[in-house]
């Protein structure tokens, strides 16, 4: 599986390709014919977190105001709070079921490889926050799709998703219909 940059002008010249390299394709992980996309090493390198962490920010900077970052657990976490400070808003994870006191909000949704639950604190997103999603890999689609449904629950409006990368054959921007979309990198189909 090769990966490539989706969105260069996002980046200083020359730091898209480095941050690149850093990603690590395991294949058959955490089950057979699936692909984990490891951004571990890019995570443990300084620049490269850096230089992600400003792409973001660039592409976020696109869409006008945001008031909240949200990321899914647990990678969306790495990015999203980086992505919150840099920005100067606040920063929400939305947690797998069981992990937060009560009271919550939840939704339920699909996984390429088995089913999960997100959840966040009923008072953590305030109606009318325009709030920005953010997580590591678009793969079906399905987790991005619950964060959403989640934010909206709360009576706050999305104003964008960002990945890190995005797998174009599993088709997951479909399920994105109609929102703002942002991959710094993707794996073509």
């Amino acid at each position: 599986m090769t990966l490539e940059v989706r969105e260069p002008e996002l980046f200083e010249p020359g730091r898209a390709h480095e941050a690149l390299r850093r990603v690590r394709a395991v294949p058959d992980h955490p089950v057979a014919g699936v692909t984990f996309q490891d951004v571990t090493p890019l995570l443990a390198d300084g620049q490269g977190l850096h230089d992600v962490v400003e792409a973001f920010a660039l592409a976020a900077a696109r869409r006008g105001e945001v008031d909240l970052v949200v990321g899914m657990e647990a990678r969306g976490f790495l990015l999203g709070a980086p992505l919150a400070l840099r920005l100067g808003t606040g920063f929400v994870p939305l947690r797998k079921a069981g992990k937060l006191p009560p009271p919550t909000r939840s939704v339920s949704y699909e996984l390429e490889y088995g089913s999960a639950e997100l959840e966040v604190g009923r008072k953590s997103i305030p109606a009318g926050a325009r709030v920005l999603v953010v997580d590591d890999v678009l793969a079906t689609g399905g987790t991005a799709e619950a964060a959403c449904a989640l934010v909206e629950q709360c009576g706050a409006r999305v104003v964008g998703v960002d990945f890190l990368l995005e797998i174009d054959v599993l088709a997951g921007r479909t399920r994105l219909s109609g929102r703002s979309v942002t991959s710094l990198f993707g794996v073509p189909a």
